[in-house]
């Protein structure tokens, strides 16, 4: 990977919050890169900090209760983490934006859609004038694909459709044209031919704008059709990143393998038993020591308990990193 082709870069990014129980880590040394044009997908089970690391990127973490409490997030070689409050208005938004997991609460209920959207163009664009910000704002409903954008600008968002609502989301985060974006969870509940839809204009606005994107989703079957490279995340570390074919044809790590396994196949027989991973995920306050899959793996050795363990690269491939002692024995 040539370093000059690297668009963000997350370096041991470590995040916790405040909670009546005490401080808890949701985040642990979370360290990635991502390059331009390409869009990397964030997997894992609810609560593995997929949307942590996201809000952690575009500096949203609830405050007062929530904390980065170390690492260094570089956006073309600025650390994001260490600039003041106003530089950061100047990039969220206009260089990294995000489309939010609910629409529905995402948009201010009692404010119009053209109002929500031309907000953004008076934030970045301040000299533009009125008309050239309305005409800017039916540009890009019309490029998301919403009829009748004139219309659609005066109206509420509960006068709109699901579909509808995200691909608003989707125009006001892509208003500004920015480097990257990130996109948490967004075709949850949509209808499938409306998640192909979303899809498909992400894609195609992406290669318009060589645009890179965070893809945060659970769905395996969206990964495979939309990323370049894939994340998987358990328990706020990383336990394996890898191209999106190697991912799928020689998972590394036993959590991987169990997500993959756990995808119903058409060659399976009729009623059998679906084959899921045992156990739950531990709560983020109680966490084992070493690794801490090592409760619900298959693979567990006195050694897993002990050992946190570390990144490594499989075989030649340096994209290709996994954090399990044991993935020699797995991948086989």
């Amino acid at each position: 990977m040539n370093s000059r082709d690297v668009l963000l870069s997350v370096k041991n990014l470590t995040a916790s919050f405040e909670t009546d129980e005490g401080k808890v880590n949701v985040l642990d040394e979370v360290s990635f890169d991502l390059i331009r044009g390409e869009t990397l997908g964030l997997v894992g089970e609810s609560g593995c900090g997929k949307s942590v690391t996201a809000l952690s990127i575009m500096r949203l973490l609830p405050r007062p209760s929530g904390h980065i409490d170390n690492g260094e997030i570089f956006y073309n070689g600025k650390d994001i983490l260490s600039i003041t409050t106003k530089e950061m208005h100047h990039i969220r938004g206009k260089k990294i934006a995000m489309i939010f997991q609910e629409p529905m609460t995402a948009l201010n209920p009692v404010h119009r859609v053209g109002k929500q959207l031309s907000e953004i163009y008076k934030i970045h664009f301040p000299d533009m004038e009125h008309d050239e910000s309305y005409a800017a704002q039916l540009e890009i409903m019309e490029k998301v694909g919403i009829p009748a954008p004139e219309k659609r600008l005066t109206e509420y968002p509960h006068q709109l459709s699901g579909g509808m609502r995200q691909r608003v989301m989707i125009a006001m985060a892509l208003s500004c044209k920015p480097d990257v974006l990130i996109a948490d969870e967004p075709t949850t509940a949509l209808d499938v031919t409306t998640q192909n839809q979303i899809l498909s204009l992400m894609r195609s606005l992406q290669e318009e704008i060589n645009m890179s994107i965070i893809f945060i989703t659970h769905d395996l079957g969206v990964i495979a059709e939309m990323c370049d490279r894939v994340m998987v995340m358990y328990a706020g570390r990383i336990a394996e990143q890898a191209p999106v074919q190697k991912l799928f044809n020689k998972p590394c790590h036993p959590y991987t393998r169990g997500l993959l396994d756990s995808i119903p196949r058409i060659e399976s027989n009729p009623k059998s038993e679906l084959k899921v991973i045992k156990g739950i995920v531990p709560s983020l306050n109680a966490l084992p020591s070493g690794c801490y899959f090592r409760t619900r793996c298959g693979y567990e050795t006195p050694e897993c308990s002990q050992i946190k363990p570390p990144s490594e690269q499989v075989g030649n491939d340096v994209l290709h990193n996994v954090s399990c002692i044991h993935w020699r024995d797995i991948s086989l």
